[in-house]
């Protein structure tokens, strides 16, 4: 659904995406792997407007800040 633009349940093509970020505390749509805002991973999630259907996405650039988190396990 990120690449394509198109759900892989309902095959629509009317996605939104509503990007992750890190708000005060600890809100908002992120990984924390650490006790900052700093360390905060944003998760994106794209949504099927159709029929509801939700992916969440972590960026390219943040996945070794999340493999080499203290929080991360195998």
């Amino acid at each position: 659904m990120k690449n394509s633009r198109i759900c892989p349940k309902c095959r629509k093509d009317d996605i939104v995406i509503v990007d992750g970020y890190a708000g005060a505390y600890g809100s908002g749509n992120n990984i924390m792997t650490g006790l900052s805002i700093f360390s905060a991973v944003p998760v994106d999630r794209y949504i099927c407007c159709s029929c509801g259907y939700t992916e969440e996405w972590i960026r390219k650039e943040d996945i070794e800040k999340l493999r080499n988190s203290s929080k991360s396990h195998t």
